[in-house]
């Protein structure tokens, strides 16, 4: 009798401990995906393996497709929450600068996104971004001020960029070329490794939302 309880509470145990594993989903674009970078180095696989080594039982899903935008954020945000996501790190607007998209359908697209998260009990970090001058001081001030003022409106966490590991978006970038892919835009492995230092804080934030 005495074993049989004995091995009652150890499968209690067990599937308490695997209850508690925090499932985080990263909906992103190629910052997400790891574009251009062997799998286990992309940005996802080196932020579960750094809130590993923090002590935090996580599971991250690789939710980045190069090349989204918002609107491709939002088209698959619901199939994304999935019953078994508890949190979810949005890092999206990058591809809707490149392509001159109006911060106005860019915010309705996030907020689709928080709404969703929201309706579906999952807590949110939304990572900003910053546009840069060459489209008017109107457009970077309404693109610029949409992350921190969804954030606010919905209640989640906010992280102002998700290059504050390389020293954020006023940083000049000859001083973090060594940390990035030839292309300029996207971080090597070096570089995903400073980023995660930078946005793991954050998600540290987000997992104790969840418990």
């Amino acid at each position: 009798m005495g074993k049989v309880t004995g091995a009652i509470v150890v499968s209690l145990w067990a599937g308490l401990v695997s209850a508690e594993t925090v499932t985080i989903a990263a909906l992103g674009d190629s910052l997400t995906q790891g574009y251009g970078l062997p799998v286990e180095q992309g940005f996802v696989p080196q932020l579960e393996a750094w809130l590993e080594a923090e002590g935090h039982d996580v599971d991250l899903i690789n939710a980045g497709v190069s090349g989204d935008t918002t609107q491709g954020g939002l088209s698959r945000v619901a199939w994304t929450l999935t019953p078994d996501v508890d949190a979810m790190i949005v890092t999206l607007g990058g591809n809707d600068l490149l392509r001159g998209i109006g911060p106005e359908v860019s915010r309705a697209n996030l907020e689709g996104i928080v709404q969703a998260a929201n309706a579906a009990g999952v807590e949110v970090l939304v990572v900003g971004m910053q546009a840069p001058g060459n489209y008017g001081p109107e457009y970077k001030q309404a693109f610029d001020a949409m992350y921190p003022e969804i954030s606010a409106q919905f209640g989640t966490l906010y992280l102002e960029s998700f290059f504050a590991g390389l020293g954020g978006p006023d940083t000049d970038p000859a001083a973090v070329r060594s940390f990035m892919q030839p292309d300029g835009i996207h971080p090597n492995a070096d570089g995903v490794a400073r980023i995660v230092e930078g946005v793991g804080p954050s998600v540290q934030d987000l997992i104790a939302r969840v418990d």
